[in-house]
Parts: C-alpha cells; sequence; structure tokens
C-alpha cells in the first residue's frame, strides 16, 4: 500500500445489521509510514438495488437508488507518520427495503471511503458492507392465524379404457411463521379409483420474482417430505411437519425490482395432482388468540374438514362410472395413515437435524439475536436463539411443473390473490 499502512471502516460497537430510521455511525482508521497530502479525505453511504436478466452479472439491467450521501471529513492538508482517526455518521431513511443477495439481483448497502491525493499521486479507497432489517410483523397481515387450506379433484385415465377420480386436499395450521417455527400440514387423499395412486409430495418453495422487462422467477425448494402412496379405493390421511430454517423474509417492503413469495406445495406423483398453500415467513411471530394457542400447544394438527376457508386450485371433476365408482365406497369412516418415506430435514435415522431443530431456534432469556446466514437468496440477517451461526444445508430442487422453463407462464398465485376473488394482477401473468 506504500505509504499507507492501514485504511479501515470501523462501525461503532461492531454492529453491522441496523433498522430503518436508524444512525451509522463509526470511524475511518488510518495509518501512514510517511506523511501523505491529500486534497480531501471523503465517506459516502449509500443504499441500492439492481437486477439482470443473467446469472451473476452485475451489470444491472434495472437499478433503483435509496439513499446516496457523501460527508467530508477532513479537507485538503498532510497526514503525518502514525495513526489518524476520523469520525462520521449518517441518517438511514426511514423507507428502505430489508438487505438481500440473489442469483440475479441484489439489495445492497456499502459504507465508502476515499481519500483524494493530488494530481500523479495514487488515490485510496476503502468500503464495508452493512445490512438492513426491515422487520415484517405477521400480526399485522389479514387473518394470519387461520388455517390455510386448498383442494382439487383430478379425474383420470388408467388401463387404457378404466376411468377415476382423486380428491387432494392439504390444510396448514397457520398462514405466517417465523424461521424456527414448525408448519403442521394435514393431506387427505380420497382415490376414488382402482390403481394405486404415486407417493404424495409436500414442499415449502421459495419463488423469487426478479421485475427484469420479462419477469424472472427463480424457485427454490427449501425442504421436502414424502409420504407413501394410497391404496385403490381407500381414503387416507397424511400429518407431518417442516420447520421453517433461516429464510429471508416475504414481500420486501420499499422495494419494487424484488419480491420474495413462499407457499407450500402438496402433489402427488400418479395421476397428477397439486395444490398450493400460498404462506409469509416474516420476523416477528404471529400472537395466536387463546383458542389458536391452545391448538399449538396440544401439538394437534389442522382439520382438512373446513370447507368455510377452501381455496380450489381446480374445478371438482364430473362424477363418473366404472371402478372408480365402485371404489369410490371408501369414505372418512375407513380412513387410513400414510407413512412417510423421507425427510429433508431428517437424517438417515428419522431423527430431525441439529441444523434444523426447532431447539436450535429456540429463545434463550437475555441471549443477544444471532447473525445468521439465509437459505436460498443468502443475506445475512438476524434469529433468535442460541445456536452456531451457519449456513443451512437443505437441498434447492426446482419443483417438476418449473423445471423445464425459466419463465413459467403462470407462476403461483399471491397470498393475497389466492384469498381473494379478484382476478390475478397482469403483472403475474406471462
Amino acid at each position: 500500500m506504500g505509504k499507507l499502512q492501514e485504511f479501515d471502516i470501523l462501525f461503532a460497537n461492531n454492529k453491522v445489521v441496523y433498522s430503518p430510521g436508524d444512525s451509522i455511525s463509526g470511524n475511518l482508521k488510518i495509518r501512514t509510514g510517511n506523511s501523505l497530502q491529500y486534497k480531501a479525505i471523503k465517506v459516502n453511504c449509500h443504499g441500492s438495488c439492481g437486477i439482470s436478466n443473467k446469472l451473476n452479472d452485475t451489470s444491472w439491467t434495472l437499478s433503483e437508488q435509496y439513499f446516496n450521501s457523501t460527508l467530508s471529513v477532513a479537507d485538503k492538508g498532510t497526514l503525518t507518520a502514525g495513526e489518524h482517526s476520523f469520525p462520521f455518521q449518517f441518517a438511514i431513511p426511514a423507507a428502505v427495503p430489508t438487505s438481500f443477495e440473489g442469483p440475479f439481483g441484489k439489495i445492497v448497502y456499502r459504507i465508502k471511503a476515499f481519500i483524494d491525493t493530488p494530481r500523479f499521486s495514487k488515490d485510496y479507497k476503502a468500503q464495508k458492507p452493512f445490512y438492513l432489517l426491515n422487520l415484517l410483523n405477521l400480526n399485522e397481515v389479514p387473518d394470519i392465524e387461520q388455517p390455510n387450506h386448498a383442494v382439487t379433484t383430478k379425474k383420470f385415465t388408467y388401463l387404457l379404457v378404466k376411468t377415476g377420480t382423486v380428491m387432494l386436499r392439504a390444510c396448514s395450521d397457520l398462514r405466517g411463521y417465523t424461521p424456527g417455527q414448525v408448519v403442521r400440514l394435514a393431506t387427505e387423499i380420497h382415490n376414488k379409483s382402482g390403481k394405486d395412486t404415486g407417493s404424495v409430495l409436500a414442499s415449502l418453495i421459495q419463488k423469487v420474482t426478479y421485475r427484469t422487462k420479462r419477469p424472472l422467477y427463480d424457485l427454490r425448494t427449501i425442504a421436502e417430505v414424502e409420504g407413501a402412496g394410497v391404496k385403490a379405493g381407500k381414503h387416507a390421511e397424511w400429518r407431518e411437519q417442516i420447520i421453517v430454517p433461516p429464510l429471508p423474509q416475504s414481500a420486501l417492503a420499499c422495494c419494487g425490482l424484488i419480491e420474495v413469495d413462499y407457499f407450500i406445495q402438496v402433489s402427488l406423483r400418479s395421476p397428477e395432482a397439486v395444490v398450493t398453500l400460498p404462506i409469509y415467513i416474516g420476523n416477528i411471530a404471529v400472537t395466536l388468540s387463546p383458542c389458536s394457542r391452545s391448538l399449538a400447544s396440544s401439538s394437534q394438527y389442522p382439520s382438512t374438514q373446513s370447507p368455510d376457508r377452501i381455496t380450489p386450485s381446480a374445478p371438482p371433476a364430473e362424477p363418473h362410472d366404472g371402478d372408480g365408482g365402485a371404489a369410490g365406497g371408501a369414505g372418512p369412516g375407513a380412513s387410513e395413515e400414510i407413512p412417510t418415506k423421507s425427510h429433508s430435514q431428517q437424517d438417515p435415522s428419522g431423527q430431525a437435524s441439529a441444523t434444523m431443530s426447532p431447539s436450535a431456534y429456540g429463545h434463550s432469556s437475555g441471549a443477544a439475536p444471532l447473525f445468521c446466514v439465509s437459505t436460498g437468496a443468502t443475506v445475512p440477517f438476524y434469529s433468535e436463539g442460541s445456536a452456531t451461526p451457519m449456513p443451512t444445508s437443505c437441498s434447492l430442487i426446482l419443483p417438476p411443473e418449473y423445471s423445464s422453463s425459466d419463465y413459467p407462464h403462470e407462476p403461483p398465485p399471491s397470498y393475497e390473490e389466492s384469498c381473494s376473488s379478484a382476478p390475478p394482477r397482469p403483472d403475474r401473468i406471462q
């Protein structure tokens, strides 16, 4: 570095995560071996979002700036040999999004420092990132503590001439969760045919939308659990749970270029049938009513027999004749339990992975929040608990219906679209 032996940015109290409206302060630490002339020493605080239609490309197609402030901490002069310190402070605006980093875009915040030297001399630069967390309070989302239902009925042909139907219904206990909470999922399958179904699969999926001229959808399977199929003519139920790992929050308020959505997808492999349950992932957990708290504490699963809150995923099939009619005699009274075959959050022995155990995120009285790394789009954020901060290790697999295209023609609906009778927004359809 020649005359300059050290040029560093130090944040006050080593703080690196801030909230909208906070002040960010610190010092420039400069150490020189010899005297160094300068025209100015400046500090810049900058926040912006950039997206591209190319993977890991930093030549952004579109960008938006949230703030850009520059402070001169010293005017023309000479730094003598030794150590020097220059304090700085900036106010962070109140309307800024949470930090985010994905394969097609980023929301980044940085402090940059510059030493402008006289002509023909080398200028010096330094920079250090910091992170913003714009908390998502799940209690502000309407009906967030209500169970989430979806149902579809699929008519299919087998053995060339025979027909049957299968009804797939799924329900989650809530519509919003925070990292470390458990999604309790109840699934009901009614096989009105003479053929066994394929296995049933439940997945927690993250969908990140990058709003380029032609929007990009990055879908990742965060966690996955597989159950056995249902025998011909049988009615069966499957109850499982998925632990929400450290994840970026839904929505990314105040950002117009990147959206983050989550949903639980439950599907049958054969015949192909799929339902989706849109959910929110936030930073402040749902405050349960006494009734809901009683249900949660008793570790019960939501009932799939709640027709008043159903989100249809497809119209019901028409009644039919043949084997399916005969097999359709199996009703709720003859219900069987579907065994679980595999779970991405369990090791081969069937025990929950240490990194995915709910206790790993449990609140420890007096313990400070930990700095963790997310799954999917990797952005650091705070998570309560006493676990050692580490990246989660869930495999990331594209759902089958999106594996053949980077631009799905009909992306999964948003939470608001699924819970209302209004047609989907035009910008969500290719």
